[in-house]
Parts: C-alpha cells; structure tokens; sequence
C-alpha cells in the first residue's frame, strides 16, 4: 500500500510505525472472514482492510468525521484478522496509534463522552469496583436479567478465595491482582497460586500494582494510560530485580497488555529498560502452567479418580491471536480428568472485548449469542475460559456455570 502520511505525524516514532503497517497490507482480503463485525454487517469499513483504508486517510490528514470514529470503535480490537492475515500485518498496533489521533480530532458527544470517561474512572480501580457490586449486590433482585448473569449473588459466587500457599520454592513468579478481576473473582489469583505451589513454583504478589492499563489504553486516553503503567512498573521492577522467573497474570487480556510496556514506555528514558524487562518476563498463566506439564501430571496422578466432568474451553482472543496461545489449555484439563467438548468457530470473538459489551451492546450481544450456542453444541455441564471479562460475558448469556480453567485445575489436586 503507498502512502503519504500528513506532516503532523509522518516524522514521529508512531507515524514511521504506522507508515510501516500501512505499506505491509497488500489488500488481499483474507482477513474479512475472520472479523466479527464484518461477519454480522457485512459492511467493508467494518471490516479490517477497510478500516485500513480509514486510518489510511487519517494518518494522511483528510477531513474525518464521527463516520470514521464508529467504524473504528465497531472493531473489538480481538486481533483475529493478525491470525489470518498472510503478510503479518500489525493491525493491533495500526488501530491504537489511529484511535488514539482520531479522539485528538474528532470530538465525541457529551453523552457517549461522559461514559467512557466513567469507565475510565471506574473500572482500573478494584476498590471503586468493589463498591459498586457491593451496591449491586444489594438490588440484585431488581437488576435487569442481562445484569444479573453478569453478577451472581455472593453465595453463589463460583470462585472462594483460597488460601495464598506460603513462598517456599526456589523458583517464584508474581502475579498481577489486577483491578476487575481481583474484586469479581477473587478465587482465580489464589487457586492460580496454589497450582503454582503444587508444580514447585512460589507465588508473589506485587504491592503497588493495579490495573494493567488496558481499558485506559483501549478507550485512547494515553496520559491515564501511561501513568498506570509506570505505576506498574515501579512496583513490579523490584522484584524483577530480585529474580522472579516470570510475571505471570490469570487474565489473558491483561498479560497481552503487560506485554506491550515495553513497547508504549520506550521513549521513556526512566522506564524504558524496566518496561521492556518487564514485557520479556509477561507469561499467561497457562504458558507458565503448560512449561511444567509433565510436573502437574505426576501430581494429579497422585489425587482420587474423579468424574469426568464435560467442559466447554472458550479460547479469549487475546490468548490465541495476541499471545499465540491457542490449544495450551484443552491438554491441561485433559489431564485433570476433564471431558473437553468441541467446539466450532473457536476463533470468533465471544463479544466481551473489555468495554465493548458496554459501549456497544446489540453486537455484544449478537456475538455472546452465537459463541454460547457454539460453546454448548456438546451439552457441557461446564464452560471455561481464561479472561475474566470473557467469564463475566458468558455467565450473562450461558445457562451452564462459567469458570476459569485454572480454579478447576485447582479443585483436582490432590
């Protein structure tokens, strides 16, 4: 693709990586069966290659309009055109450093404005999460059905937080509280952990770490974006330094996003090393878990036959298209005596998509609609995944249970 970027960004780190993008796109096309939304409209600028075409002329400085913002916010940003795509292109990458000049030019409504600065407010901070199930919780009965899959009374809150195993190995990773999930699903952190314990790997939390930037950076608000990165950094840094052998993270959208520090602090001179120290170190809880496979099958040999419970595996777009970690979980259960269904179009997006369920509802939910009936095809008594915004997505639209994999692969141990 020839380009001509426009003067306000041609000569910047962004605009030569966007140029770049842009030049690698060949136009073939292979990328419009693997979109969601081109699949539901069947619109081109709803589609990867055409929305290309209008960051294309974006970044070239033509007259752009809330037309080009819908189009562009329309994308789930869940990476499946990358998968596809034969040329390798960075469309991830394309559409931050696009959206990102795009809120600078064109200004948003006051309503559909006022929401996203609320979820920004909201949402990176657990304590304020917390408040607002415990409000939640409170009118339960009240609440819309949609609502109420979101957010089961406590008591019948799948995930217990259990008890965090005492660091007693050699070998420690850390791993990232994170913001949503730690007040949603305390559970996942702590059963994460004693699954670690089990395979010879202590656990460490990170005192000081919060939201790992993701919504922030998603919603184009680089300044909030940044600063909880550096905050993360400073609180993880140390202990990097004292030779954890991985950051790990139980929410496969947040370990995508850790692993990009790297890349948005590098023109930070105070940050930029530990950031990309960081982003080397970022692993899924399930690559680190899958390392030590034949480890965790001795251990789960030593435990009592149990019922081989059939599971449905929901693969999140950030673990298969962004951290090319498709296929690692299914095996792990396995091996914990669980019957693993089949399932089909296991590379659509399931609709969740961080804010996007929120601030773009009908699509949402056209998409839950079409991953759950894909997801129970093979009448499981159980769903799993691996993001907790994938999780609280199905349990709105599921009748079965959603959990995630790795609480299961708790409760198998012996």
């Amino acid at each position: 693709m020839q380009t001509a970027l426009a003067d306000f960004i041609r000569d910047t780190q962004e605009g030569q990586e966007a140029d770049a993008i842009l030049r690698s796109c060949v136009h073939c096309g292979f990328c419009l069966s693997s979109c969601p939304t081109y699949r539901l409209l069947g619109d081109e600028l709803d589609s990867p290659r055409g929305r290309i075409y209008l960051m294309k002329e974006l970044l070239e400085g033509a007259d752009v309009t809330s037309s080009t913002q819908l189009h562009l916010d329309r994308c789930l940003t869940c990476r499946a055109c990358e998968s596809a795509c034969p040329s390798g292109v960075r469309y991830g990458r394309l559409l931050d450093i696009s959206r990102s000049v795009l809120e600078e030019r064109v200004p948003r409504a006051m309503v559909p404005a006022l929401k996203r600065r609320l979820l920004r407010l909201v949402l990176p901070h657990a304590g304020r999460v917390r408040a607002l199930l415990a409000v939640a919780r409170l009118v339960h009965p009240l609440l819309p059905r949609k609502l109420r899959g979101y957010l089961p009374p406590r008591s019948d809150r799948a995930s217990p937080e259990r008890p965090w195993p005492a660091v007693r190995h050699a070998r420690r990773v850390v791993l990232l509280d994170g913001c949503v999930q730690s007040a949603l699903e305390p559970g996942i952190n702590s059963s994460a952990a004693q699954v670690l314990d089990r395979i010879g790997i202590s656990a460490l939390r990170a005192p000081g770490a919060g939201c790992c930037g993701a919504v922030s950076h998603h919603l184009a608000a680089p300044a909030q974006t940044l600063s909880q990165l550096r905050r993360n950094v400073d609180a993880l840094a140390p202990l990097v330094e004292a030779g954890v052998e991985a950051i790990g993270v139980t929410a496969s959208a947040c370990a995508s996003m850790v692993g990009e520090y790297g890349l948005l602090l590098r023109d930070d001179p105070h940050y930029a090393a530990r950031a990309a120290r960081i982003s080397a170190l970022a692993r899924d809880i399930s690559q680190i878990v899958s390392a030590e496979s034949a480890t965790l099958g001795k251990v789960l040999r030593q435990a009592a036959p149990a019922a081989a419970v059939k599971v449905a595996f929901h693969t999140p777009c950030t673990l298969q298209h962004a951290l090319k970690g498709g296929g690692v979980v299914e095996p792990l259960l396995r091996a914990a005596g669980f019957d693993v269904t089949a399932v089909t179009d296991k590379d659509q997006c399931c609709g969740s998509a961080g804010t996007y369920s929120i601030l773009h509802s009908e699509l949402s939910q056209r998409l839950l609609r079409a991953k759950v009936t894909a997801l129970t095809q093979g009448s499981p008594q159980l769903i799993a995944t691996a993001n907790i915004g994938c999780l609280a997505h199905l349990r709105g639209g599921a009748a079965v249970p959603v959990r995630h994999w790795v609480e299961l692969l708790a409760e198998r141990l012996p």
